[in-house]
């Protein structure tokens, strides 16, 4: 069935919702989340308009420039909405990104960019447009992980490959260590990339004398003659990977050396400016996802001088690459590209409180990193595209980061390139980008915590689903405006939302039967495929015992759901 747009009654729209299931595949149409389909029902017929003059720019620009625009995505870990973008906040923070700052100054500074509460499924979300439950990427990754990104996933590189845009990738990757979900076999032209997050920066001699860890190196520490096995604790470890497109894959910088992790920023900015000059020699429209993996849980013995007031492991690293974002953009200009190039920067969760190092606070939410609360998944989000983004905007529309995948794949002219055989999440945003604030294409967000909706948002209203009670409404219900900080639910002053909030999860529920999810991260062995494989590498993926010696087989384990794997977040 063809959705008709225009204004719909309450009825229209339930007739709708029922019949979409099983027949709403229009062939070669995006398949979105049903909430999406209510608003369209409704605001069909101007997003049509605003297409169609959003167009014309956009062809005008690929007129003027001889390409389709450049895109520049860079996300970090672990930072509260207004840690950069508000300097007003920074002068009582003990730190300065005075770049980062002026970039909101001369463009968009989001203030409702929603993410996934924790690493691991914020980038499985922007790399394929889907909430990170649907592809089974929502459990944060920890080496060893023996899993990753199913090589199906089509990712927004594969998307933007495909119509001749150059594709890399640098930094933090964080879906797995499975040689399918290596970066560069998930369509990136060339990757320099971590399989993990920054944790394994303590698995150093360093940490082990130091008493930080516990187990790595136990040649450091006198014998434990009540330790039976001795392949329980993994002590081979990669930190960082590279490889391009169809070719072979190395270590770089291989462990313990601490000073190799430090220089993976280095490294990977390095890279990325060589590869823009790559790009603009060839002619060609160019895709960078720069994902910093910004800093070490173990100092740097080179530079113990730190470069902020606050002296904390966030600003440190924030103040840092805010150098390296100034220098991005006087790069772009030099290069006379500034104009064709789109830059976003975000964080990919919010802050780390629970467990944490220092510095890592609420600021302007209620909670952090793992959390449904705005806190958790709200973050600083700032776009510049000079010439085209109309500057010292402050834009209070919701989106996601899913909506990045949609919206560069419009920009790149590749919505032909999106797959149609499973639901995206993400929605087309580029009218937000180009006309500011009000002109969103979502007002509903899913929130998820591991494989459980934990939370549901639609405008200004959120129900919290985690902590309902069955039989009996609890105060559950939130008024964002009110109470942005979550600090008192309602029950009887919000009767009137329950329904409705009854009514978007019975849709978004009836859509995954109809598309199911992946359960789970793919299984597979750790880090094969590796050219430059050590000794210490090769001992992650070969049995510790004679396999004929056990009743059961490695591969049998692979393929079982790991317990609790959920609770890894």
């Amino acid at each position: 069935m063809k959705l008709k747009s225009g204004k719909a009654s309450c009825s229209a729209l339930a007739l709708v919702m029922l019949s979409l299931t099983g027949a709403h595949a229009e062939s070669g149409k995006i398949i979105h989340d049903a909430e999406h389909y209510v608003l369209e029902a409704q605001h069909g017929e101007r997003w049509a308009a605003e297409d169609a003059s959003l167009q014309e720019k956009l062809d005008a620009l690929e007129a003027k420039f001889g390409t389709k625009p450049n895109i520049i995505h860079i996300m970090w870990d672990d930072t509260a909405v207004g840690e950069v973008g508000i300097p007003e906040i920074q002068a009582v923070r003990g730190f300065e990104t005075p770049n980062m700052n002026q970039m909101a100054d001369e463009g968009i500074n989001f203030m409702r960019m929603y993410t996934e509460p924790a690493c691991t499924p914020t980038r499985a979300a922007f790399q394929t447009g889907r909430y990170a439950v649907r592809s089974g990427m929502h459990t944060v990754s920890f080496p060893v992980e023996y899993s990753g990104m199913d090589a199906e996933e089509v990712t927004i590189a594969e998307v933007l490959s495909n119509v001749g845009y150059k594709t890399a990738f640098y930094g933090k990757w964080h879906l797995g260590d499975t040689e399918f979900s290596y970066a560069h076999n998930q369509g990136y032209d060339e990757a320099f990339f971590t399989p993990y997050n920054q944790v394994p920066s303590m698995w150093i001699p360093q940490a082990e004398a130091g008493n930080i860890i516990t187990g790595m190196y136990p040649d450091l520490y006198a014998e434990d003659k009540y330790e039976m096995d001795k392949s329980w604790q993994p002590l081979g470890q990669v930190w960082t990977l590279e490889g391009t497109k169809g070719g072979e894959t190395f270590e770089w910088g291989p462990p313990p050396n601490i000073e190799n992790y430090w220089d993976i920023e280095i490294e990977s900015q390095r890279r990325a400016l060589a590869f823009i000059d790559k790009s603009v020699d060839e002619k060609k429209p160019f895709f960078i996802a720069y994902h910093p993996i910004a800093t070490a849980f173990f100092p740097d013995p080179r530079n113990p001088q730190k470069v902020s007031a606050n002296k904390n492991i966030l600003q440190e690293a924030l103040v840092k690459m805010d150098v390296f974002v100034g220098e991005l953009f006087d790069y772009l200009e030099d290069k006379g590209i500034a104009e064709n190039t789109l830059v976003v920067v975000m964080a990919d969760n919010g802050p780390f409180i629970h467990y944490g190092p220092r510095g890592m606070v609420e600021t302007l939410y209620t909670g952090g990193k793992g959390d449904f609360t705005e806190g958790g998944v709200r973050v600083p989000a700032i776009a510049k595209w000079k010439g085209v983004i109309e500057p010292d905007q402050i834009v209070g529309d919701i989106l996601h980061v899913s909506d990045l995948f949609t919206t560069f794949a419009r920009l790149g002219g590749a919505m032909d390139q999106i797959p149609t055989d499973r639901v995206i999440d993400g929605v087309d945003q580029t009218s937000l980008f180009m006309n500011g604030d009000g002109f969103s294409r979502r007002d509903y967000v899913m929130i998820y915590q591991g494989p459980n909706l934990a939370a549901g948002v639609k405008g200004r209203f959120k129900r919290d689903w985690k902590n309902a009670t069955p039989g009996l409404s609890k105060n559950e219900f939130y008024d964002l405006y009110t109470d942005p900080r979550e600090k008192n639910g309602e029950m009887i002053e919000m009767f009137h939302v329950k329904s409705m909030f009854n009514r978007q999860r019975a849709r978004h529920e009836m859509w995954m039967q109809e598309y199911p999810n992946r359960p789970d991260a793919t299984p597979g062995p750790a880090l094969t495929g590796i050219s430059n494989e050590r000794p210490e590498t090769r001992k992650l993926y070969t049995s510790p015992v004679e396999t004929d010696k056990l009743p059961f087989t490695p591969q049998q384990l692979g393929n079982y759901p790991l317990p609790f794997a959920g609770s890894d977040m």
